[in-house]
């Protein structure tokens, strides 16, 4: 089984939090509903598992459940024997999307407290924008992504030890042995092919057939195409059209989505496909990255949704789409193989794995900065260069950045393929693996205490 964080996350929220159902987020395929009964089975005596999207295509019996009632007495159906009470039970609603009013439902399950519940979904993000009354103050929404490069070097065998001391060096801005450099580089290298998939990893894991890996993300990159479907033939047709644009689009200069290309009409704008990008970034099939013309923390206040780049949600992906089956694309230095666009791709899903909104930095005068990043510890804005060639230090949009003073930021990271760590004119330069220890809040883990309010 691959070890995954969010292990960690459901094993807390089930065994500590009793007031709330908890709604796991996230695109189909990365391994929420294995996970979910991995940990409900070790946790709970009583174990119910119910696939609603099966149910939907099938015998439909959930479809006319009106009350928790209803609920309880299909629940029996599905469990032969004897089901006990919150202490020890848990329902499983997978796929809950497929029935709106069950979402709804929520806020009175938890409410009576007859079993555990926990729930899942693929597209729970275009669900409950689209569900009148959503029991917000009843359930409590995760998002989980594919497996991290943390997570992938685990799996091959990187024990977290090991991991703890080359976090340490990161921490410390000192670079690794050249060992152990060119050990991480290839790892990377093998998850920029193979991705965070669970299937493709495992598939990976038993033989190294790429052709079988592949196949897995061929697999899947059609699945999120025909997910679409679930739409009128307008916005499917749309949401196609966008999702099989972002691999060739992010090979443009300006990696922005062009809204007159999608139906290759003029005068389109981002307000013309709005749903079908939401569907999209709501589904977790693709990141969405927003322009930021004028920095300032918190990035929220300053994004600009008509500059929009899309990512897919996994570089395994992106590199079947754009190499196949030649992985020489990206184990061997190739001059006519540019791989910026594979590399910002995985900085891109880390990024959103440890918990960042995407931002990136536009500007017609003084060019564009891949990422922009809050810096919750400074409070300030840190912005982020990818860099996969020799030329690493060329970056001139990211120096004219740093130049502004209006906007007061003097620190920025440069992640590239060199061993070395330095700085320059403001910037960090850093091996690109380290993006895997970029995290939202250092202090996540700790308990943050406001001091005691003083006396009247």
């Amino acid at each position: 089984m691959l070890e995954r964080k969010f292990t960690k996350i459901l094993e807390q929220f089930l065994t500590e939090k009793q007031d709330k159902i908890l709604l796991v987020n996230g695109a189909r395929q990365i391994g929420k509903s294995y996970l979910i009964r991995y940990v409900g089975k070790r946790l709970f005596a009583h174990y119910v598992e119910i696939n609603l999207k099966e149910d939907k295509e099938g015998e439909q019996v959930f479809a006319a459940v009106h009350t928790t009632n209803d609920l309880y007495i299909r629940l029996s159906n599905y469990y032969p024997k004897p089901m006990g009470d919150k202490s020890d039970t848990l329902v499983f609603l997978d796929e809950i999307q497929s029935y709106p009013h069950l979402m709804t439902m929520l806020k009175f399950l938890n409410q009576e407290g007859r079993y555990r519940f926990i729930a899942s979904g693929s597209q729970l993000g275009v669900a409950l924008s689209q569900t009148p009354s959503v029991p917000l103050g009843s359930v409590e929404i995760r998002q989980m992504y594919p497996l991290d490069f943390e997570e992938f070097l685990w799996a091959t065998g990187i024990s977290k030890e090991w991991i703890a001391d080359i976090r340490q060096h990161y921490e410390k801005e000192e670079p690794l042995d050249e060992n152990t450099h060119s050990l991480l580089l290839k790892r990377f290298q093998y998850y920029l092919l193979v991705g965070g998939l669970p299937e493709a990893i495992n598939k990976y894991l038993e033989d190294r057939n790429m052709v079988r890996v592949r196949q897995v993300h061929k697999d899947i990159h059609e699945l999120y195409r025909i997910d679409a479907s679930q739409y009128d033939e307008e916005h499917k047709l749309k949401i196609r059209r966008i999702y099989d644009m972002i691999p060739s689009n992010l090979e443009n200069k300006k990696k922005r989505m062009v809204y007159q290309r999608i139906e290759n009409k003029k005068g389109k704008h981002f307000a013309d496909y709005a749903d079908e990008f939401e569907y999209l970034s709501n589904s977790g099939v693709a990141l969405e990255v927003l322009a930021i013309s004028n920095p300032r923390f918190p990035l929220m206040e300053s994004e600009q949704k008509r500059l929009v780049k899309l990512y897919l949600n996994d570089v395994g992906l992106l590199t079947h789409l754009l190499y196949g089956l030649n992985v020489n694309a990206v184990l061997q230095d190739i001059k006519s193989i540019n791989l910026g666009t594979v590399y910002e791709s995985v900085v891109a899903q880390e990024l959103q794995a440890h918990g960042f909104a995407l931002h990136y930095y536009d500007n017609k005068k003084k060019g564009e900065v891949d990422f922009l990043i809050d810096d919750y510890e400074r409070l300030q804005v840190l912005p982020l260069e990818i860099k996969s060639g020799k030329d690493y230090t060329e970056h001139s949009a990211l120096t004219n950045f740093l130049e502004t003073a209006e906007y007061g930021i003097n620190r920025a990271i440069v992640f590239s393929n060199e061993r070395g760590i330095f700085q320059k004119k403001g910037a960090t330069y850093l091996p690109i693996y380290y993006c895997m220890f970029l995290q939202k809040d250092a202090t996540a883990s700790n308990d943050v205490i406001l001091p005691e309010l003083g006396t009247v």
